[in-house]
């Protein structure tokens, strides 16, 4: 691909700074591929203010004043506003570019704390895709959000780093509504070859000439989608670039079991002969004359090529070949030489077909390795990386989580009942999980990103008289529901659903949030749904699900600390299926909450009675089957009514509603007001800030009794 000059045309100033000549430009907002003048000059900028003719796109190199001062200069870096400054760099420099965006990675992750281990792996590769690639008008897609941060650096979001996955700052993932750079959403990491192979099957119909390229990673090659479309590429044969970033050395699912794929000066050479123009041409010429031989020439020679390059391949290469993609590899990830010359030899033809680029990097790439890994490293399920210090960190009281909890309740009873296994699936797993793990290593089984066969896998446990706890994040049971419904639910199987991060869980923003799965696990007619409150109902609900061998059963927890806790938790007691508990008496207004929303009606409660008001509270525990008895009696001795849950609309309330209207307690006296997460997403920020905006505080709960008591003025005060 040949290089482009290309004047600045976003205002860029050059700045002296402690003898370091930086380019500092204003940050601006543009709906084009070139920014426009005229934004706001401030690093620090709310998206959420940025009017809708803009887009909510950002393009933005660090300010003179702000923190970045303290970091190593980065005098190529500074020049890079948007990949076409890209295009005029010698291959010496883009490498000097490489240690100067890993540098500023390791500053980034000294400054905010948050790791960039998945990104550091990406550096070169990143550089090298934007090189060679025209962005936007090539399509880039990404599978995990992680490993796009340099994507977002090269992007001219670079200045607003500093925000990341905070309220109105940078998404931790991909965003279409954030940048035109960012081609699709990143969100459970198995999406970007069918994203990418509809855009290049649009791209076909249109008769355009934009190139495709897609990035997965070991993580995404557990998953069924992946497959499907590899496979579905595969037989539409139109041209596309899936690049696998492999930074396990391996294309083994078991990263232990299998051999480590090495680079070697042979693989390298062998790499960009399979990618290079004169090849692919020959290789064309030779289908063609095999198909005009007939006779069965043409498989033949197809099965040659394809055992002849296998051999040359790591293992697991020809698995990529029999789903019809030509597999190029392996590849340096951090040789930019080798990358640029195979992907630019790739991008050269027209006509290719699906390529599949294997590509191996390293995770700990970089000078301040050290630094990075001491970091906690906050994981999209939403649980730590098993380092020391986190696990020096959990065992202090004051760092106790619901999922700490939740499997030393479920190690005691596995003592108890050896029947008991486990089941996660998802991309990381909790560390507290190591414990059960550890204990019972032959009953522990960890799937990966294979939400579906978890499921029916977890059914065929039951089935064969084990009882299996199916450990998996509510978002990603979203993928897995066909299975819940049709192999477990249909059939009255008793598997346990545990859901783990579930309602908003802070700064991975509503990607990974847990929403949704009150309501599409509470309308299934054989399951059992419940939600605990607390820890010590965590446990008793952990002891119920042992206990129930006729249904399936589910139960959710949040992500995060509980607080304080002296002593360790006792043994679980079974609860009676289907009966809640009042936990404070009154006789003004009714509060019912569900799960840990629970907490959040009794701080309304306290807030509530410093006013002088009354106030019952109670725990549903059970979503379903519904403590009727509780809800009755609520309804008769109240003539307000306020659920609450986190969740959303089609839920508990929902429930709790069906049956009060049926019962006919809404043609008297009583007033009910719901409140549930609002029919929206919330974006990334601290939880309590998410509570805030989606109106689940003990503030927002008490002033909705206020408004009901028709006290409007006490409820605007207690919200100011």
């Amino acid at each position: 691909m040949g290089t482009a000059s290309f004047n600045h045309p976003c205002g860029i100033t050059a700045l002296d700074h402690e003898n370091c000549r930086v380019l500092a430009p204003k940050a601006e907002l543009s709906r084009s591929c070139y920014p426009s003048r005229g934004g706001d000059s401030s690093s620090r900028l709310n998206l959420s203010s940025v009017p809708k003719e803009f887009g909510a796109q950002v393009r933005a190199l660090p300010n003179v004043g702000d923190f970045f001062w303290e970091k190593s200069p980065t005098p190529m870096l500074d020049m890079i506003e948007n990949p076409m400054h890209m295009k005029n760099l010698s291959l010496k420099d883009l490498k000097q570019l490489a240690d100067e965006i890993r540098s500023e990675l390791s500053f980034l992750t000294s400054k905010i704390r948050r790791p960039f281990k998945a990104s550091l792996a990406v550096v070169e590769l990143t550089i090298a895709i934007h090189y060679v690639f025209n962005a936007p008008v090539d399509k880039i897609l990404w599978d995990i959000g992680e490993q796009t941060y340099v994507h977002k650096i090269l992007t001219g979001r670079r200045s607003l780093m500093h925000t990341l996955r905070q309220k109105n700052g940078l998404s931790g993932f991909t965003s279409r509504s954030e940048s035109e750079y960012d081609a699709f959403g990143a969100a459970h990491g198995c999406n970007s070859v069918s994203a990418g192979l509809g855009m290049a099957i649009a791209r076909d119909i249109k008769g355009k000439r934009d190139r495709i390229v897609t990035v997965i990673s070991n993580e995404t090659t557990m998953t069924g989608q992946i497959y499907e479309a590899m496979s579905n590429a595969g037989y539409l044969d139109s041209n596309m670039v899936v690049i696998l970033n492999d930074s396990r050395h391996s294309l083994h699912p078991k990263l232990e079991e299998g051999p480590k794929t090495a680079i070697t000066a042979l693989s390298s050479t062998f790499s960009k002969l399979q990618s290079s123009k004169s090849f692919r041409q020959l290789r064309e010429v030779a289908k063609g004359v095999t198909k005009r031989i007939g006779g069965g020439m043409h498989e033949l020679a197809a099965k040659v090529d394809e055992y002849a390059r296998g051999m040359m391949g790591p293992r697991g290469s020809t698995l990529f070949e029999e789903l019809g993609l030509y597999y190029i590899g392996p590849v340096d990830g951090h040789n930019i030489d080798d990358l640029v010359c195979v992907l630019k030899q790739v991008a050269s033809l027209d006509s290719t077909g699906p390529v599949l680029i294997h590509v191996v990097t390293e995770e700990d790439r970089g000078s301040d390795d050290g630094q990075q890994r001491e970091v906690p490293t906050k994981h999209p399920e939403g649980s730590f990386s098993t380092n020391s210090s986190y696990l020096n960190l959990i065992s202090s009281s004051l760092s106790r989580t619901y999922g700490d909890c939740f499997v030393e309740a479920l190690v005691s009873e596995a003592k108890r009942d050896n029947e008991i296994v486990v089941v996660h699936a998802g991309m990381e797993m909790d560390p507290a999980l190591q414990l059960f793990h550890e204990t019972f290593p032959d009953r522990f089984f960890d799937v990966g990103m294979a939400e579906q066969h978890a499921v029916t896998f977890a059914a065929g446990l039951a089935c064969g008289g084990m009882k299996p706890f199916c450990v998996i994040p509510s978002t990603y049971l979203q993928r897995a529901y066909d299975q819940v419904v049709l192999d477990v639910d249909q059939q009255r199987v008793p598997v346990r659903f545990v859901i783990t991060t579930a309602g908003l869980i802070g700064f991975d923003g509503p990607t990974l949030s847990g929403a949704f799965d009150i309501t599409f696990m509470s309308c299934l007619p054989n399951m059992i749904v419940m939600a605990p409150s607390d820890e010590d109902e965590l446990v008793n609900m952990v002891a119920t699900a042992a206990h129930m061998d006729d249904q399936p059963i589910c139960f959710r927890y949040p992500r995060g600390a509980i607080g304080w806790m002296n002593s360790q938790l006792g043994n679980g007691i079974p609860l009676e299926i289907g009966r809640g508990r009042v936990l404070v008496e009154g006789k003004d207004v009714a509060l019912l909450g569900y799960g840990v929303m629970v907490q959040n009606c009794l701080k309304a409660q306290s807030l509530l009675a410093s006013l002088g008001i009354h106030v019952t509270v109670a725990d549903a525990r059970f979503c379903k089957p519904l403590d009727i008895k509780l809800v009755r009696q609520l309804c008769e001795d109240h003539t307000f009514l306020i659920t609450v849950e986190e969740g959303s609309v089609g839920g508990f309330g929902s429930h709790i509603a069906q049956f009060i209207a049926l019962d006919g307690h809404l043609d008297g006296k009583v007033k009910w007001r719901p409140i549930v997460l609002p029919d929206n997403y919330i974006e990334h920020a601290s939880p309590k800030e998410q509570h805030a905006l989606a109106g689940l505080s003990g503030h927002h709960i008490a002033a909705t009794a206020l408004s009901l008591l028709g006290r409007t003025r006490d409820a605007l005060q207690l919200m100011r």
